[in-house]
C-alpha cells in the first residue's frame, strides 16, 4: 500500500507539473495572440489558447475523480520570468518574429515537461490522454517552428 500511495502522489505531482506548464502556455499564447498583427496567427495563437485550456480542465477532472482536490493552478516561476523576458524584448524589438520566439521557448519548455510526464506508468485512460495532448503539443510547436523560419530570415 505504501508503494503505491508513493507512485499515486508522485503522478499527482507530475500532473500538476503538466498543469503549470499549461498554465504558462496558455498564458503566452493569449497574450501574443493579442500582440500579434497578423491575423492568421491571430486566429491560431488564441484558438491554441483554449486549446492548452481544455488540456488543462481535462487533466484537472481526472485529478478531481481521483480525490485531488487541492490543484494549484500558478503556472511556473520559470515561465513567468520567460514571458517578462519576452515581453522586454518585443516592447524593444517589436515584430512578430520576437512574438514567435516567444511562443517557440514556452513550447519547448512544455514538451519537455510532457516527454518527463510520459516516463511515468500512469493508468491507461490517463497515458492515453497525455499522448494526445502530447501530439497535439508537438504538432503545434512544429507549425511555430515553420512560422518562424521565414519571419527570420526577413529580419
Amino acid at each position: 500500500m505504501g508503494r503505491e500511495l508513493a507512485e499515486l502522489r508522485e503522478a499527482e505531482d507530475i500532473l500538476q507539473s503538466v498543469i503549470n506548464s499549461l498554465i504558462d502556455s496558455q498564458v503566452t499564447f493569449r497574450k501574443i495572440g493579442e500582440e500579434t498583427n497578423d491575423p492568421l496567427l491571430k486566429e491560431i495563437f488564441l484558438a491554441e489558447s483554449l486549446q492548452r485550456a481544455r488540456f488543462r480542465g481535462d487533466i484537472e477532472s481526472v485529478l478531481h475523480e481521483e480525490g485531488v482536490h487541492d490543484i494549484t493552478e500558478i503556472g511556473t516561476v520559470a515561465g513567468t520570468l520567460r514571458r517578462a523576458w519576452g515581453e522586454s524584448k518585443y516592447r524593444i524589438v517589436r515584430g512578430d518574429l520576437t512574438l514567435l520566439e516567444r511562443v517557440e521557448n514556452v513550447e519547448d519548455a512544455i514538451i519537455k515537461v510532457y516527454a518527463e510526464a510520459l516516463e511515468t506508468a500512469f493508468p491507461f485512460p490517463v497515458r492515453q490522454m497525455i499522448v494526445g495532448q502530447y501530439a497535439s503539443i508537438n504538432s503545434t510547436h512544429d507549425f511555430v517552428k515553420s512560422a518562424r523560419d521565414p519571419a527570420r530570415k526577413a529580419a
